[in-house]
């Protein structure tokens, strides 16, 4: 629970901890997500009734926040604003009639979210693993729910693209395979040290209701959405705008930031080549990758140890920054690296530690059949998701008792502040000397080549800009999917497998692409700013703690509590 210091009588805080509990109650996925014990055993709602259900409770809270007494209080204050922020943009999405389409998503969809629920459930006790078995059997249910709303998307004509759809349907099948999620969870049982005979069968059982289910929806795609889904995958502007909006918390102009992006990918590029020169002057950049991808010297042989290399270099930086840097709280000391079941999107992603700590912050990495995986582009990422990174801004954000609401700290985020943080992140550690290889250092680049190539996919694809005349990258002509998958590939030097997921996601994802670079810019110009206001007594480990200290806010937000 909230107690703000100096601020213990103004009513928002006994608001938002009660709106979190009721919020939980109606979505036991975000519960089980943030550590809310109770809800463990059951789905949300995800039919048009459970939608309207949540929308009713959204706009009863707002309303209620609204008629709150207003206060000269800092942390009250911040807390009324944040809870209205909170609302409405979720409020936005029911408006817009998003729940109805906007869940069939090769990423941030609903199928993906059931799946990765199980990732973050207690599988250590004997209570965990009932609930596992029932989840797991009862998954049918939010399955024809979401049938449900998407067969009232399309009364509306509201519909995902087809590419989504299909991927959808990829990733169902996928989960019940031999080396899927849900398979997995079976063996996963025998290496628990559980001994219940009762649950080993329940969860066999639960296999097979689940195969059931993901198949009759898998089969409901291909009969009843694919032949009505649209082959354009492009939004187009006012409704990119909008979406932009939500992830940033600011306007941005985007045929400028399009620009932009195109500007700082060839500067990156040419200090990709002289970086190369560095690991191997007698080859060129994309000669010095091909080495650094295939030669074992280069790679973890396997990717257990793959998975304890990442765990040392975020262990090692949270202990020699801290106190120097950052001030880290006791509560988020310790932090994990973990391996995601085959058939999630590849990639990696960062899990924040339960409300009550008992379960740390975690990286995931979804890896597919990589092995031996090589080093030279996931130090950077190590720093991105693990520290100081998403594991300081989010593990920090719920340590925030004493000054943020329950609703800031465990229900709000926007990617333009939490990305960005994260993509400074990886800047920071290179000024602070921790990439200490060549090759390393250009696995940093090659991220950030990665993150800037997006914001040019992503706005260029969506609003349907050319490639600019004066860029050495197909001058002039549109994008397609293939071209889009070509520059990642030629610039970030994904693997055409990662490419063509990246890709997928970012059309079925508008404005959350952009969120990384433009986040980082901001905080790179508050940076200088506040350097050059203060002089001589800039101090760096103060700016990270104005950055952080107020929990995430959209960027706006930040600009005026940073600088005042």
């Amino acid at each position: 629970m909230t107690d703000p210091t100096g601020a213990e009588a103004h009513p928002v805080f006994a608001l938002s901890d009660r709106f979190v509990d009721e919020y939980a109650a109606l979505s036991p996925m975000t519960a089980t997500a943030l550590g809310v014990s109770g809800h463990d055993d059951r789905w949300d709602d995800t039919s048009p009734e459970g939608a309207e259900a949540m929308r009713s409770f959204l706009e009863s809270a707002r309303a209620e926040a609204r008629r709150l007494p207003p206060t000269a209080d800092r942390w009250a204050r911040l807390a009324l604003r944040i809870f209205d922020e909170n609302a409405g943009l979720e409020l936005d999405t029911y408006e817009h009639g998003d729940h109805l389409h906007q869940t069939v998503n090769h990423l941030a969809g609903l199928f993906p979210a059931l799946r990765d629920t199980f990732d973050v459930m207690d599988r250590g006790t004997t209570e965990g693993w009932r609930n596992v078995a029932t989840r797991l059997a009862t998954i049918g249910e939010p399955l024809a729910g979401w049938r449900a709303s998407l067969t009232e998307g399309m009364r509306r004509d509201l519909w995902a693209p087809r590419r989504q759809a299909e991927s959808m349907v990829d990733q169902l099948r996928a989960s019940v395979a031999p080396d899927g999620s849900f398979t997995g969870l079976v063996a996963g049982f025998a290496d628990a040290g559980v001994d219940d005979d009762g649950i080993r069968d329940a969860l066999r059982e639960a296999l097979g209701r689940a195969g059931e289910a993901v198949e009759e929806t898998a089969r409901w795609f291909e009969r009843e959405y694919l032949p009505g889904a649209p082959d354009e995958d492009a939004v187009g502007e006012e409704r990119y705008a909008r979406r932009a909006r939500r992830f940033l918390g600011t306007t941005v102009d985007l045929h400028e930031t399009y620009r932009w992006g195109w500007d700082h990918l060839l500067e990156l590029w040419s200090e990709m080549q002289q970086v190369a020169r560095e690991v191997d002057p007698d080859r060129d950049l994309r000669g010095v990758v091909e080495v650094l991808e295939s030669d074992p010297a280069h790679s973890a042989a396997t990717q257990e140890e793959f998975r304890l290399a990442m765990l040392e270099r975020a262990r090692q930086a949270l202990r020699e920054l801290d106190g120097t840097h950052f001030t880290i709280p006791d509560e988020i000391r310790e932090i994990d690296v973990r391996l995601a079941p085959k058939g999630n999107a590849l990639g990696a992603y960062y899990v924040p530690p339960s409300e009550d700590f008992t379960r740390c912050g975690t990286t995931w990495w979804s890896l597919g059949d990589a092995e031996p995986v090589p080093l030279w582009d996931e130090v950077t990422t190590a720093y991105h998701e693990g520290f100081p990174g998403h594991h300081l801004q989010c593990g920090l954000q719920v340590t925030l008792g004493d000054r943020l609401s329950r609703v800031h700290r465990l229900l709000f985020w926007l990617s333009g502040y939490g990305e960005g943080w994260a993509l400074y992140a990886e800047r920071l550690m290179r000024e602070l000397g921790y990439f200490d290889r060549p090759e390393y250092v250009l696995g940093l680049l090659a991220s950030n080549a990665l993150r800037a190539v997006r914001v040019c996919i992503d706005i260029g694809s969506h609003l349907r800009l050319p490639i600019p005349a004066d860029v050495p990258f197909h001058p002039g002509e549109e994008w397609t999917y293939d071209l889009a998958v070509e520059a990642l590939e030629h610039f970030a030097f994904n693997d055409h497998a990662l490419a063509s997921s990246e890709v997928t996601r970012y059309l079925g994802w508008p404005g959350q692409a952009i969120s990384y670079k433009v986040g980082e810019r901001e905080i790179l110009r508050l940076r200088d700013e506040v350097r050059a206001r203060e002089g001589s007594a800039f101090d760096l480990r103060a700016f990270h703690e104005q950055v952080l200290g107020s929990g995430p806010v959209g960027l706006d937000h930040l600009r005026e509590l940073v600088l005042g």
